[in-house]
C-alpha cells in the first residue's frame, strides 16, 4: 500500500504554494509552548535540547528587558560630536606631535584637523555636545555618554565583528542573537529580533550586522524592509486566502512535526518549522506593529516624521518603539553603505547625517520615556570606530576627512539600568586614544548582558564539545560606574 507521505506532495511544494499562512498552523506551536510551560521542574536530560524564543528568565535581577541599537555604520566623529578637544583648535593645521596609526597610508597627513563646529553644556549635567546635535543635546541628561570605547581593531569589517559579535571574527553570533537565545521574546507574534533596513540598502557587510552565527537559525534577525512590502513573502496568494490556505497549512503542520520527530535534534529544521508558524501569527501582527498612521499628529512631530530631511529615519525610530511595546526583545536599526565612514568631504557630510538622525534618535529617548518605557529599554547609539584627529585627503577644505581610529572613540546609551546624565572616561588631549576608564569592546558587552541579569561567563552554547560565549574567555569585565 502506498504510504500517506508518498501520495503527498513535497513539504517544500506545499510551503511555496500555501505562503506563510494564518492561526490554524499557528495552534500545533501555541499548544505546545503551553507544554512546555507546565513542564516538570525536572526535565528529561537524555531528550533532545529544545531551541525556541519562549520568554526565559534571566540568571539575575534585571534591568532591562528590552534593547534598541541605532547601529552607525562607518565610525562616527567623536572629535566633532561627542568629544570636544580644544587643543586641535589651537594647533590646527600644525604637524601632529604624536604616533598615527593610518588605515589609509595613501591618503594620510600628520596635519591637526580642529573640529569646525563648536561645542557647549547642555542640559543640567552640562555634557559637553556638538551643535551638529541639538536633539541629543535635549536629552544629555538621560543618557551615558561613553568617551572612551576601544577596539583596537582598524578595518571597519574586524570593528564591526569586534563590536557586534565579541571577536574580530567573522560566522559569530551578533549580540541580538544572543540576547534572543538567553532571554527569549516577550512577544509570540512578532520576531524576537527584527532589523530595520534603510530605504537605500544594508550596511556593507550586510546580513553580518544580524547573523545568529552557529547559534540556531531561531535566533536570527528577521529584516524589515524600509518599503512595502515590509516582510517579504508574509501574504498568501489572493486564491489561497482563507480555508484552502488552513487546509494546507494543517497538513503541512502534520508533516512537519513527523518529519521532525523523525530527525530529532536537527535544529535548523525545528527553527525552520518554528519561523513557519510564526510567520502565521505574523500576518495580523506584523502588518499592525509596522503601521505608524495611527500614531498622533505630536507624536510624528517630535519625531519629524513628515520632515524630508528626518522622515525616513523617524519612520524607523517611530516603528523600533512600537516593536518593543509590542514584546519584541532587541531591534537594530542600520544606515546604509559605511555612510560614517568619512575619509572627505566631512565638513559638508556631517551635517547632512547628523541632521538626519539626530531628532528622531532623541525622540526615541524621548518618548520611551514619557511612556515608562526607557528604564526598562537600553536605546543605545555608536558605530564600529571612531575617527583620527588629522587630516585625511588634504586637498582643500572642502575634501578634508579623517581616517580610522578604533583605540579611542564615542557612544551613547540610554535606559535599561544606565546612568543619565554622565560621560565616562576621557581620550587623550588629542582625542586619540582612550586613557581613562577604557571600555573595550567586551567590556561592553558584558555590561550590557548584565543590564539583562545575564552572566557574559555563564550565557554559553556548546560548539563542537567547546562552551562558547559573547565575551569567550576575554578579560570582559562588567563596569557598574556605568550603571545607575
Amino acid at each position: 500500500m502506498t504510504s500517506p507521505r508518498a501520495r503527498l506532495c513535497s513539504r517544500r511544494h506545499l510551503m511555496h504554494a500555501g505562503g506563510c499562512g494564518i492561526a490554524s498552523l499557528a495552534l500545533t506551536s501555541l499548544l505546545d509552548e503551553e507544554r512546555l510551560r507546565a513542564a516538570p521542574a525536572k526535565p528529561d536530560l537524555s531528550a533532545p535540547r529544545r531551541f525556541d524564543t519562549l520568554p526565559k528568565s534571566p540568571s539575575q535581577p534585571a534591568r532591562a528587558t528590552a534593547m534598541i541599537s541605532l547601529f552607525m555604520m562607518g565610525g562616527p566623529s567623536q572629535m566633532d560630536l561627542f568629544d570636544p578637544k580644544p587643543l586641535l583648535e589651537k594647533h590646527d593645521g600644525e604637524p601632529f606631535p604624536g604616533e598615527v596609526k593610518y588605515d589609509n597610508v595613501a591618503q594620510a597627513s600628520s596635519k591637526i584637523f580642529g573640529s569646525p563646529w563648536s561645542f557647549s553644556p547642555r542640559g543640567q549635567c552640562g555634557m559637553e555636545l556638538s551643535e551638529l546635535l541639538p536633539g541629543l543635546g535635549g536629552i544629555a541628561d538621560e543618557i551615558t555618554l561613553i568617551r572612551s570605547m576601544h577596539s583596537g581593531v582598524n578595518n571597519h569589517a574586524q570593528a564591526l565583528y569586534a563590536i557586534n559579535s565579541g571577536r574580530s571574527l567573522a560566522g559569530r553570533p551578533a549580540l541580538g542573537s544572543w540576547l534572543t537565545y538567553g532571554l527569549g521574546s516577550e512577544s509570540r507574534d512578532l520576531p524576537a529580533y527584527m532589523v530595520l533596513g534603510h530605504p537605500k540598502g544594508l550596511p556593507t557587510f550586510q546580513e553580518d550586522h544580524f547573523t545568529c552565527g552557529w547559534l540556531p537559525s531561531v535566533y536570527q534577525g528577521t529584516l524589515v524592509r524600509a518599503a512595502e512590502p515590509r516582510i517579504l513573502n508574509l501574504d498568501p496568494a489572493a486564491g489561497l486566502a482563507g480555508a484552502p490556505q488552513r487546509r494546507q497549512l494543517d497538513l503541512l503542520g502534520m508533516i512537519n512535526q513527523r518529519h521532525l520527530a523523525e530527525h530529532p535534534g536537527a535544529h535548523d529544521l525545528a527553527a525552520r518549522i518554528a519561523s513557519y508558524e510564526l510567520a502565521a501569527r505574523m500576518q495580523t501582527a506584523a502588518k499592525e506593529a509596522l503601521d505608524i498612521s495611527d500614531e498622533p499628529a505630536h507624536i510624528r512631530r517630535l519625531y519629524g516624521v513628515d520632515e524630508a530631511d528626518t522622515s525616513d529615519y523617524a519612520t524607523r525610530c517611530l516603528i523600533a518603539r512600537r516593536l518593543v511595546e509590542r514584546g519584541v526583545r532587541f531591534v537594530q536599526v542600520l544606515n546604509n553603505g559605511q555612510s560614517w565612514d568619512h575619509h572627505g568631504g566631512l565638513i559638508s557630510a556631517l551635517p547632512k547625517l547628523c541632521r538626519a538622525v539626530d531628532q528622531p534618535s532623541a525622540a526615541l529617548v524621548a518618548d520611551l520615556k514619557q511612556r515608562g518605557l526607557l528604564d526598562t529599554t537600553v536605546v543605545s547609539w555608536g558605530g564600529e570606530m571612531g575617527r583620527l584627529p588629522v587630516r585625511q585627503n588634504d586637498a582643500g577644505r572642502e575634501k578634508w576627512g579623517r581616517d580610522h581610529n578604533t583605540y579611542g572613540f564615542s557612544q551613547w546609551v540610554a535606559g535599561g539600568g544606565f546612568r543619565g546624565g554622565y560621560v565616562h572616561g576621557a581620550t587623550d588631549e588629542w582625542g586619540h586614544k582612550a586613557i581613562t576608564d577604557v571600555v573595550h569592546h567586551y567590556d561592553w558587552q558584558a555590561t550590557l548582558l548584565h543590564c539583562f541579569g545575564l552572566d557574559h561567563a555563564r550565557l554559553v552554547f556548546s560548539r563542537a564539545g567547546v562552551n562558547a560565549t559573547l565575551t569567550d574567555g576575554q578579560d570582559a569585565r562588567v563596569i557598574r560606574s556605568l550603571l545607575s
